[in-house]
């Protein structure tokens, strides 16, 4: 397991996961921050950093949302940091989510407002889904280890059946991270 050396409000990937959960706290007490932050597919031209503050907002009713993307975020970018490094894992993680928020702006629904960051989360379960594709996973509920590339296509192709869920954002983070997972593992991608 990767080890902090430094103490943990300067890692970054807790800082990640801190700015995520004060903005799901903020947005408790101002339930409009996600109309106003998240992408909404017909002003996002007009708008393109929502591609970015989308990946900070979470469904203020829903604490299943924000507490599955931090457990998802917390395991696959720690074990992500282990193989290529922080500054690779960030990468990832923001150019995986702005091309999801892309995805969902081009396929999504015409009066669409996405939010959350599985996009970016699934960027970085791509990367990982090719450079460590039989490492063995637990996937609640289901009582036997799964190889990790089956449980992340899996949880993508599960993910999007589910009404209201952006799908298209899923599949742009999941393709880049897949991309940035095979340019790494040929050694053409180096920071």
């Amino acid at each position: 397991m990767y080890r902090y050396n430094r103490p943990l409000w300067q890692e970054p990937l807790f800082i990640l996961i801190a700015i995520n959960v004060v903005v799901w706290l903020i947005e408790l007490s101002s339930p409009g921050l996600a109309a106003n932050l998240g992408l909404f597919r017909p002003s996002f031209l007009s708008e393109p950093w929502t591609a970015v503050t989308s990946m900070f907002i979470h469904d203020p009713y829903g604490f299943t949302h924000i507490l599955f993307n931090m457990i998802a975020l917390y395991f696959f970018g720690t074990y992500l940091i282990q193989i290529v490094g922080e500054r690779m894992m960030l990468a990832v993680y923001f150019i995986g989510g702005i091309i999801g928020s892309i995805f969902f702006w081009l396929l999504g629904p015409v009066n669409g407002l996405a939010y959350g960051a599985s996009g970016a989360i699934f960027a970085l379960g791509g990367a990982l889904a090719v450079l460590r594709p039989q490492t063995k996973v637990f996937v609640f509920p289901i009582p036997a280890p799964l190889p990790l590339w089956v449980a992340v296509i899996g949880g993508a192709l599960i993910l999007s059946f589910i009404p209201g869920v952006a799908w298209q954002a899923h599949l742009g983070g999941l393709l880049t991270g897949m991309v940035f997972g095979y340019f790494v593992s040929k050694g053409r991608v180096r920071f």
